[in-house]
């Protein structure tokens, strides 16, 4: 029974789900299939690619279908073969005497067909050539035409292929960026801070709308370098050099400025960055934040002025204390030695307080924070010379506290008055050195003294043995060897580094 195909124009017969469906009627296989049929001297030649259910013809000479039924194909018997497959003549073929394509038209006889394969060797379908006259067969140079064309066609759609696959691959990249970008907005939209982030090259593209509601500003109108138009004026030179110390580096980005607000205040942000590299290193991006930190700014130069304040009375009161003691030394002036040594212990308290107590820019211009050598410097001075240092200190240079200053002071200030008393410094050529190494978590401290003549052990423990004993073992941790030497005295004290600087 005959079947009147469809017209090879009709848009059903184009399938949207092949992968080859761009090729329908190119002309560069069509021009192979014009020349086939040439070759081979038969009246109809084409292109079928075969699927489940049908086959389909993206190019032919003297065919105007576009496809027909699997079940009916020729080719796809041919794209299974190893070579040629040859059919002389169908009547005489039981695979497709009765064959509707052979019955009726186009009243197919002899059938010539080359297996087309992509590069996994998967079959595709076939270059076929089609008579309506049985044939013997096809020449040698007929068949050897026919492989180097279907071998021209399998190349042509494999390229075909890959360049389908490789925009598939890229869009379902674009996609999946896309899909992440929406994640990331969407999560950046809902965190208290205001997130922004920047090209390579420092570039700002994307804030989220807590920066638009933050600051006022119209979307977009921030972007590139406009954001630093939103700083105080004296905080964007700043800031700007800040930012482009990073960008030249790769070093994190933070800094403190002031951001215009909403309301036309300017509030405190603390600004933070990191960059973001791919495998080999390189940047690609910057994601940073800023997050208003005015309050707490606010709060914190409310307590330092509070600490100063109290810094500055307790300062005042060992002034005071001293001044007392000196008072009571010349009332009673047989207890003279007694109080003049608590005067100094006193002085020498208020001189570490004052190091280490709180200081505002005007009171310590240096900004640098308080370390033992420092300290041992204000300490000593009054035993100085201003000729030849009768005391040198040398080494590492921790830091300290407040919590630890105290004993430290009272300790080097026993060890001075002592040397100067019954030791080195008695004598006018006398010395002490200082040597400090910190290792493994302790700071020791190396005492000793030259210059002295007979000096010997005590005979009982006095006070201010005593006193040093108290200030290192037991409110700093650490230990104190004690080593009289004839030349003079010497002293190695440990103290755990901790208990240095919290």
């Amino acid at each position: 029974m005959r079947t009147e195909p469809d017209c090879i124009d009709c848009p059903e017969n184009l399938s949207a789900n092949t992968r080859f469906a761009a090729f329908q009627s190119d002309p560069r296989l069509v021009a192979i299939t014009e020349f086939a049929a040439k070759l081979c001297e038969v009246p109809i030649a084409l292109v079928s690619l075969v699927e489940p259910t049908r086959q389909w013809f993206p190019a032919s000479t003297g065919l105007v279908i576009g496809e027909t039924s699997r079940e009916h194909s020729f080719c796809a018997h041919a794209m299974h073969m190893p070579d040629i497959m040859t059919v002389p003549d169908t009547f005489c073929d039981p695979r497709f005497a009765d064959n509707p394509l052979v019955t009726g038209a186009p009243r197919i006889r002899f059938y010539a067909g080359v297996p087309l394969k992509g590069p996994d060797g998967a079959p595709w379908g076939s270059l076929c050539v089609i008579d309506r006259a049985p044939r013997t067969g096809l020449t040698d140079v007929q068949r050897d035409g026919l492989h180097v064309l279907a071998e021209s066609v399998s190349h042509y759609l494999a390229a075909y292929e890959a360049q389908m696959a490789e925009e598939a691959r890229s869009a379902e990249a674009e996609q999946e960026r896309d899909s992440q970008r929406q994640r990331f907005e969407l999560l950046a939209d809902t965190m208290p801070q205001m997130v922004w982030s920047t090209l390579p090259d420092g570039f700002h593209d994307y804030y989220n709308a807590r920066w638009y509601e933050f600051t006022g500003a119209e979307p977009g109108s921030t972007d590139g370098a406009y954001w630093n138009g939103m700083f105080h004026p004296d905080d964007q030179a700043r800031s700007w050099d800040v930012w482009k110390h990073a960008l030249a580096t790769g070093e994190p980005y933070e800094i403190e400025y002031r951001l215009r607000h909403v309301s036309g205040e300017y509030r405190w942000v603390l600004g933070r960055a990191l960059p973001m590299r791919d495998a080999d290193g390189r940047i690609v991006r910057w994601f940073g934040t800023c997050t208003d930190i005015h309050e707490h700014k606010m709060t914190l130069d409310q307590r330092e002025i509070i600490s100063h304040e109290l810094s500055h009375r307790i300062k005042n009161i060992f002034a005071v204390i001293g001044g007392l003691i000196g008072l009571s030394a010349r009332q009673h002036p047989e207890h003279r030695i007694i109080t003049d040594e608590l005067r100094e212990r006193v002085l020498a308290l208020g001189r570490a307080h004052d190091y280490v107590r709180p200081h505002s820019s005007q009171s310590n211009p240096s900004g640098r924070p308080p370390t033992l050598r420092a300290m041992l410097d204000e300490l000593i001075a009054p035993y100085q010379r201003i000729d030849v240092p009768r005391i040198i200190v040398t080494g590492d240079d921790p830091l300290i506290d407040d919590r630890s200053a105290t004993p430290l002071a009272l300790t080097f200030h026993e060890l001075a008055t002592n040397a100067t008393k019954y030791g080195a410094l008695s004598r006018d050529d006398g010395s002490v050195s200082i040597n400090i190494a910190c290792d493994n978590g302790r700071v020791e401290i190396d005492w000793q003294e030259h210059g002295a003549v007979g000096v010997k052990a005590p005979q009982a423990s006095g006070f201010g043995t005593r006193l040093i004993e108290l200030s290192i073992e037991r409110q700093l941790g650490g230990t104190i060897v004690r080593d009289w030497q004839p030349s003079g005295f010497c002293a190695r004290i440990c103290i755990p580094l901790s208990a240095m600087d919290r």
